[in-house]
């Protein structure tokens, strides 16, 4: 069976996975986007953004892993757009399609929890958004029929994150650790990850973060 994988989840040092006040001009809260500047020197970020040059060191390794062997992604409403509420409530709701615009990264189909329902959204490059509405359950039950014997990523944010951990649907996680102190916002470790059968099973230190595996026994 494919497995349920998190992969290049941006981590602060005092275990804050988005900073507060989350919205459209801070889309991961205050300081959040600290968290994810270790992927922006790689050489793989550079050639999915169509610019040259970039590391190829440890990082690099660790950003390209994520992508490795992905079939579907399940996100969060919040990872997907600041819009809360029915999709029709304002033109605002209607007409928003993502943070990633008409061409976002995936590639493949994307699992969006929500609770209001809305068809499903065709994107240029091959992403299509699902919206699901009966729980995160059901929207992995979607997504590895959708993967065709890939793996599932689940993609954020850390609320989606910490119930699938909770619920025992997570098989691996990588966590990027960045030397960033973010003093609130959205904790990921809540409850007993040890006592949930996780175990921590590599760690490396990159150019910009501490990359770790955390896989469930």
């Amino acid at each position: 069976m494919s497995l349920v994988r998190v992969h290049n989840f941006g981590l602060s040092i005092d275990g804050y996975g988005a900073g507060s006040n989350q919205g459209l001009k801070e889309p991961l809260g205050v300081g959040g986007e600290e968290l994810h500047e270790w992927i922006f020197g790689t050489a793989y970020w550079h050639q999915r953004t169509g610019q040259p040059g970039g590391s190829t060191g440890k990082d690099d390794a660790w950003l390209r892993a994520g992508d490795e062997g992905i079939g579907s992604t399940v996100m969060g409403r919040n990872m997907f757009g600041p819009i809360r509420g029915p999709w029709d409530a304002d033109d605002d709701a209607r007409s928003w399609r993502g943070w990633w615009g008409e061409s976002p990264p995936f590639g493949h189909d994307v699992f969006v929890l929500t609770h209001h329902g809305r068809d499903p959204l065709p994107m240029a490059g091959g992403t299509t958004f699902h919206f699901v509405s009966d729980g995160i359950r059901a929207a992995l039950e979607a997504a590895r029929k959708a993967a065709n014997g890939g793996d599932v990523r689940i993609g954020g944010g850390v609320h989606t994150v910490r119930e699938a951990v909770a619920a025992g649907l997570v098989d691996q996680l990588h966590l990027a650790i960045a030397p960033v102190l973010l003093g609130a916002g959205e904790p990921l470790f809540t409850g007993n990850w040890a006592e949930d059968g996780y175990r921590l099973v590599a760690s490396e230190q990159g150019e910009g973060a501490m990359h770790v595996r955390l896989q469930r026994s």
